[in-house]
């Protein structure tokens, strides 16, 4: 028995709250955005657990945990695809709203919601699934195991595909017990379109934003695509190769026996969080002002976010706050005047393009930093120091917060802890949420030269 063979008594039936990763950014988006938060903020991430223990016995317990919390494997015939959009929009108690962003999960599109007064809603949702017998560095095996429960997932799902997705970079010792799965909206599923029929305003508008980032995809079927890393790691195809001494180690210290190597000729796709091109040709028949935005790097989206904020509340906006992955607070941002920019992980290249941001940018008061720990250590990541550079760009600077300095870069914190350190923020009464039609026009002005399609 390996360390990743572990044992969980199956949960009864499938509550939604359970089917969709807690642990995910396309979460953490959802209940910012609606406001819908309640203790779940105060949940510290499955890889953020368990720090006192030796490597060996902490990969061991956190491959228990993240298998007891998973999906049971005899049970995915009963995830409906359905329930979890009802589920989705069942977050939004507002009897109507200005406008709707749907789309790829995205810090910066939750702040333009939000500024909005919008709704978001995602075009996929991640799943995990136990695997029993797992082993980190069997991706082979991960593609057997998981074709089998995609095809169950397909089977009850007619209008989703399914993206798997095996990294032993990100997910560690989770993905030796768990598959992940995004499951892909190709059509706007009925919960959505009654969302957008009844409760979006008469003269509202839909924005449906886009990650066109690609990856090397083995196409399983034809609704059931297997990907080995992801591009929110913030490196290549070609790091996850036993010819990457970085890589190698990650192994070793996960024990894994082996690691196939990957045919370089798959051919690239979009990658996980771009959602199936397909859904968006639904909303142009819905009779609402319908427009799509499509990126292909996130940090240009999270630039153009920055600086529409910070023009639209001038008078106000002398702070910045930079944000990473799960950690930020787009209502305490929006409450407190600060300049939100989102970077999506801590990658040293993701960081560097928030430094660019800044350097161009006139200057800040001060540069509030909120860097979420990755889980793993790497060269690609980026070093505190790189993050304490950020907040010097302020022209008063603050202290990076010893918490999440300390815990950095191996045990991420829970989501809420954005909360806390924005609570200090001086607050302001809300501003009136910023129309549709002044960011649209925007975004025609100076959305193609950031490398974007408006549409």
């Amino acid at each position: 028995m390996t360390i990743y063979e572990t044992v969980s008594e199956p949960r009864g039936g499938l509550p939604i709250d359970n089917v969709v990763c807690a642990d995910s950014l396309c979460r953490a988006l959802l209940s910012t955005v609606s406001g819908t938060v309640g203790g779940w903020v105060a949940r510290t991430p499955l890889l953020g657990r368990r720090g006192q223990l030796p490597p060996g016995r902490r990969h061991f317990e956190l491959a228990r945990d993240a298998y007891a919390e998973a999906v049971p494997h005899d049970a995915v015939s009963l995830i409906d695809a359905d329930a979890i959009a009802e589920w989705v929009v069942g977050h939004y108690r507002e009897a109507e709203y200005p406008a709707v962003l749907l789309g790829s999960p995205h810090g910066s599109a939750a702040h333009l919601a939000v500024a909005l007064g919008a709704a978001w809603l995602p075009t996929s949702v991640p799943v995990t699934v136990t695997w029993p017998g797992g082993s980190p560095g069997d991706w082979p095996g991960a593609l057997e195991w998981g074709a089998d429960l995609a095809r169950a997932i397909n089977a009850q799902n007619p209008s989703i595909t399914v993206r798997q997705v095996h990294d032993p970079l990100r997910s560690g010792p989770l993905c030796g017990a768990t598959v992940r799965f995004h499951l892909r909206w190709t059509t706007l599923p009925d919960a959505y379109e009654r969302f957008l029929r009844t409760r979006l305003a008469p003269d509202g508008s839909t924005l449906l934003t886009r990650d066109l980032r690609t990856w090397p995809v083995t196409a399983v079927t034809a609704r059931h695509g297997f990907q080995v890393g992801s591009p929110v790691a913030g490196g290549s195809p070609e790091d996850y190769s036993l010819a990457n001494p970085e890589f190698r180690r990650v192994l070793e210290t996960l024990g894994a026996a082996s690691w196939p190597e990957l045919d370089p000729d798959t051919p690239p796709r979009y990658a996980e969080r771009s959602g199936e091109p397909s859904l968006g040709v639904d909303l142009g028949r819905l009779g609402h002002d319908s427009h799509r935005l499509l990126y292909a790097r996130p940090e240009t989206l999270s630039a153009w976010v920055a600086d529409l904020l910070r023009e639209w509340r001038a008078e106000v906006s002398d702070r910045c706050v930079i944000e990473c992955g799960r950690l930020l607070d787009p209502w305490l941002a929006r409450a407190g005047g600060l300049v939100p920019y989102w970077t999506e992980s801590a990658a040293a290249a993701t960081v560097e393009a928030a430094e660019m941001w800044l350097a161009g940018s006139d200057s800040f008061d001060a540069v509030t930093v909120l860097p979420e720990p990755p889980g793993h250590i790497g060269s690609r990541i980026a070093p505190l120091s790189q993050w304490r550079a950020l907040a010097s760009f302020g022209r008063r600077r603050e202290p990076m917060d010893r918490f999440a300095a300390s815990r950095y870069p191996m045990l991420p914190v829970a989501t809420g802890h954005a909360t806390r350190m924005l609570a200090g923020t001086a607050l302001r009464p809300l501003p009136a949420a910023m129309p549709m039609a002044y960011a649209l026009e925007r975004l025609r002005q100076s959305g193609s030269s950031l490398g974007m399609l408006f549409t």
